[in-house]
């Protein structure tokens, strides 16, 4: 399962979402999502943007934990 430290990275920035928001121009609504976790998928350019303004690399917004079940992935659309 990937987990999503956004909140973690803007505590530590001392930054609001509202200000991360405008910076990257991606909606509240949007940064919301992906910072609970509800989000299904991030763009590549998102993270990119995420990663510049808030000085980090892609493994500091996102991590993967193994899912305690046993099963880490929904079927996925591009297997055979």
């Amino acid at each position: 399962m990937i987990t999503v430290n956004l909140d973690k990275m803007l505590c530590e920035r001392h930054m609001k979402l509202s200000e991360l928001s405008e910076q990257i121009g991606i909606s509240m609504t949007n940064l919301s999502l992906l910072k609970t976790g509800k989000g299904r998928a991030i763009r590549f350019t998102t993270l990119n943007k995420l990663c510049k303004v808030l000085e980090c690399l892609p493994g500091d917004i996102l991590n993967y934990q193994p899912d305690p079940d046993g099963v880490d992935m929904e079927e996925d659309i591009y297997s055979d």
